[in-house]
C-alpha cells in the first residue's frame, strides 16, 4: 500500500473515534452516573473531577470503522484478505474489551476476571488468524513452543500480560494512550520494513484511533480511556508484536521487545516490589508506578499549581516519559535486526528505568542504588 492509503486509513479512523468521544463527552448528563470515574480518593487518583472513563469506545469504534471502509476502499489482491483479518482481530478482542468495558461501567470485575477475558481473545485470535507463538529467541522456550498447548499458553498469558501493562501506566492524561502510539508506530515501521501490510495497517488504524481519542483526552483529561480502552489497546499492540513474529522470520522476539519495553518493564518491576518488596498482592494498587514518581518528585517541582487550569500538572508527565520512550522505540527499530543489539537495548532500557526509579525514590544518586530500592519504598508510599 502506497504512504497516501495508509494515511487516509488512519484519518478515517481518527474521525470516526473522534466523533464517538466528542459524543461521549456531550452526552455525558445521561450517562455519567454509570460512566464517571467518581473515585476520586483512590490511592492512584489524581484527577479532581469525575470524568467518562469509556472513552474505549471511541477507539474501538475507529478501528472497526476504518476496517469496514478498508475493505471498501481497497478490495484487489491480498488488500482484501487484510480488510478481513483486521475485522477478525477486532472479533477476537471483545472478550477483553467487554470485561473492561464492564469493569468501567460497574467497577465490580476483579483483575483476575478481566486478564481472563484478555487470555481468551488471544486464543480466540490464535484460533482466527493463527496469531500463536512459535519462537522467542529463547534457548529451550522456542523447543517447548512446538507442543502447541504450550504454545498457546504462552501466547495467552504474553498477551494477557501487555494488555495489564497498558492499563497500569494509564494514570496520567496522555500517557498510555501516547505510548500505545509510539508503541504501534514502532512496530508498522518494522512491519513496513518487512513487507508486512497486515501488521503496518493494523498499526495505521490504531494510531489513527488513538489520537482520535487523544483530542478529548489530552491535556484537559475530558475523557478517560477506562479499562475497556486500556485492554483493548494493549490487546490490539499485543496481537500485532505477535503477528509480528508469525508472519515474519526476520524480525527476533528481542526487538519486538525492546519497541514494547516500557509498560513491560513497569508491570513486572511493580510485581516485583509489591510481591517481594511490600508483602502485599501483585494485583494491590499503589502510588508507585514510575509515572506516579514521575508526577510526585519532578512535575510538583518545575510546573505551579494553577487553579485555573488544575490539568497542567496531570499533562506534564506525557511531556516527560513518552519522549524517552519514543527515543528508546526509535532506537529498537534502527538497530534492532541484530538479536545482540536488541538484547542490549533492552537491557539498557532496564537499567535506564531502574536508575531512574531508584532516584525518584530516593531522591538522589547513590552507588548500588538498584539493589536497595525496596528499602525505602514502604516510607515513600506516603510521599502522596
Amino acid at each position: 500500500m502506497s504512504e497516501i492509503q495508509l494515511f487516509q486509513l488512519a484519518l478515517i479512523a481518527f474521525a470516526a473515534s473522534l466523533l464517538v468521544s466528542v459524543l461521549i463527552v456531550l452526552s455525558q448528563k445521561w450517562h455519567g452516573g454509570l460512566s464517571h470515574d467518581h473515585d476520586l480518593d483512590g490511592v492512584q487518583k489524581v484527577h479532581t473531577t469525575a470524568v467518562p472513563r469509556i472513552g474505549g469506545l471511541g477507539v474501538i469504534t475507529g478501528i472497526l470503522v476504518g476496517g469496514i471502509a478498508f475493505r471498501s476502499l481497497y478490495q484487489a489482491g491480498q488488500t482484501s484478505s487484510i480488510g478481513a483479518d483486521m475485522l477478525l482481530l477486532v472479533v477476537a478482542s471483545l472478550p477483553a474489551f467487554v470485561a473492561g468495558l464492564i469493569e468501567d461501567f460497574t467497577k465490580r470485575v476483579s483483575v483476575r476476571m478481566r486478564l481472563t477475558a484478555t487470555a481468551l481473545s488471544a486464543l480466540a485470535a490464535s484460533a482466527l488468524l493463527g496469531a500463536t507463538l512459535s519462537d522467542l529467541d529463547l534457548w529451550g522456550v522456542d523447543a517447548l513452543l512446538a507442543f502447541v498447548p504450550f504454545a498457546l499458553l504462552v501466547t495467552a498469558v504474553v498477551v494477557a500480560g501487555g494488555s495489564n501493562a497498558i492499563n497500569i501506566i494509564d494514570g496520567f492524561n496522555g500517557l498510555s494512550s501516547s505510548t500505545i502510539v509510539i508503541m504501534a508506530a514502532g512496530l508498522a515501521a518494522v512491519a513496513l520494513r518487512c513487507g508486512d501490510n497486515l501488521v503496518a495497517n493494523l498499526g495505521v488504524l490504531c494510531i489513527g484511533a488513538t489520537l482520535g481519542f487523544m483530542a478529548l483526552n489530552y491535556p484537559r483529561g475530558k475523557l478517560f480511556l477506562g479499562d475497556g480502552g486500556a485492554y483493548f489497546l494493549g490487546f490490539w499492540v499485543s496481537e500485532m508484536a505477535v503477528l509480528l513474529l508469525v508472519r515474519n522470520a526476520s524480525v527476533n522476539a528481542w526487538q519486538v521487545l525492546s519497541i514494547c519495553a516500557y509498560p513491560v518493564i513497569e508491570v513486572l518491576f511493580s510485581i516485583y516490589r509489591r510481591r517481594f518488596i511490600q508483602k502485599v498482592s501483585p494485583g494491590a494498587p499503589d502510588a508507585l508506578h514510575l509515572h506516579t514518581l514521575v508526577y510526585r518528585r519532578i512535575v510538583f517541582r518545575y510546573v505551579d499549581k494553577n487553579s485555573k487550569n488544575p490539568w497542567k500538572r496531570n499533562a506534564a508527565v506525557a511531556c516527560i516519559i513518552p519522549p524517552v520512550v519514543a527515543v528508546c522505540v526509535a532506537v529498537s527499530v534502527a538497530v534492532g535486526t541484530s538479536i545482540a543489539m536488541s538484547i542490549l537495548t533492552v537491557l539498557a532500557q532496564v537499567v535506564i528505568y531502574v536508575a531512574v526509579y531508584g532516584r525518584l525514590v530516593r531522591g538522589r544518586w547513590t552507588a548500588g542504588e538498584a539493589g536497595r530500592i525496596g528499602s525505602n519504598v514502604t516510607v515513600n508510599a506516603k510521599l502522596r
